[in-house]
């Protein structure tokens, strides 16, 4: 019984492996499945487990050099790779509706599978945003989007890249490298220090972007459900890039609500003061300076034009004198 069900299993992954394009069998991590996944699960020990555990009892890593080149480098790979997409069909000759796959030994067809394979590779390279935020202590940044995108995104684009190394496929590719352009540029810039900060006004707005991708993504693929003909080959993979950037959408739009409808990432401005009544008193918060002095500590603020002030541990109340 258990041969016959290890036999079946087999046969199933023996097919499923026959189906793959052969030119890029001999290209890094696409020989078999077994290899990307490892990574990928070893990706999860540490970023879940592993590395915050690692640095329970150790202070956060001081890593802006290689940040810097890190973030720097990711720009110039992702702006490659959408100049090889558009070289390689989708400014030479793609119709931007339906396009099949090009499975020839053409140069051009070629040149879309190594673009294409080279794109996945930049995923596996991207694990390293992760890796960052472990060692610097930013355990806020890795939430369950964060990790759900770095590990879904290339265990499936290696299946993609593995059956259909372009066509209209690729599209969502092209678009999310130019988004990394973007916003590894916001990355390297904020890593670079605080003299760089004047111009990151537009932080609030990479979500958007990555909004707007996902929106372009999930429309150039549902023209394929009004076509009467398309000959793209592995109808499959529409169905699964629809529901793709039709889940991130909703994931990175709770994301945007939760950051700046509701505020929980808004920068912080230490001159807007906050109002309030409390027993007949103005009270003052986010006042325009603190100072502590052993064990006195004295907070200006103002409200309403009038000032208050709190003197350490002596508090004086007058009455006005009739």
């Amino acid at each position: 019984m258990l041969e016959t069900v290890k036999d079946r299993i087999m046969e199933v992954y023996d097919s499923l492996l026959a189906g793959r394009d052969p030119r890029l069998k001999g290209y890094l991590l696409m020989e078999s499945p077994f290899s990307m996944s490892a990574i990928l699960l070893a990706y999860l020990i540490f970023a879940l487990y592993a590395g915050p555990k690692f640095m329970a009892n150790r202070k956060p890593f001081q890593l802006k050099e290689a940040m810097i080149i890190y973030n720097l480098s990711l720009v110039g790979l992702s702006a490659y790779i959408v100049y090889e997409f558009l070289m390689s069909g989708w400014a030479t000759g793609y119709t931007w509706r339906c396009d099949p796959c090009d499975y020839s030994d053409s140069p051009q067809a070629l040149r879309m599978a190594r673009v294409a394979w080279l794109f996945l590779f930049s995923k596996f390279i991207e694990l390293m945003d992760t890796v960052f935020f472990v060692l610097r202590k930013k355990h806020s940044q890795i939430t369950f989007l964060h990790i759900f995108h770095h590990s879904f995104m290339p265990w499936t684009w290696w299946w993609g890249v593995s059956y259909a190394p372009g066509g209209m496929g690729s599209f969502h590719a092209m678009i999310n490298s130019c988004v990394h352009v973007i916003m590894y540029s916001y990355y390297g810039l904020s890593a670079a220090g605080p003299r760089f900060q004047k111009f990151l006004w537009w932080k609030k707005y990479m979500t958007a972007i990555q909004l707007t991708q996902f929106v372009l993504v999930s429309l150039h693929v549902t023209q394929w459900y009004f076509m009467k003909t398309c000959d793209y080959q592995v109808p499959l993979f529409i169905h699964l890039i629809w529901m793709y950037g039709t889940f991130f959408f909703v994931l990175f739009s709770n994301f945007w609500y939760q950051a700046y409808v509701k505020g929980r990432r808004l920068p912080k401005n230490s001159s807007q003061a906050h109002n309030g009544k409390a027993n007949g008193n103005a009270r003052v918060s986010n006042g325009t300076s603190v100072l502590s002095n052993g064990s006195g500590r004295h907070e200006n603020g103002v409200s309403n034009g009038k000032k208050h002030q709190e003197n350490g541990n002596t508090l004086n109340s007058k009455m006005k004198k009739a």
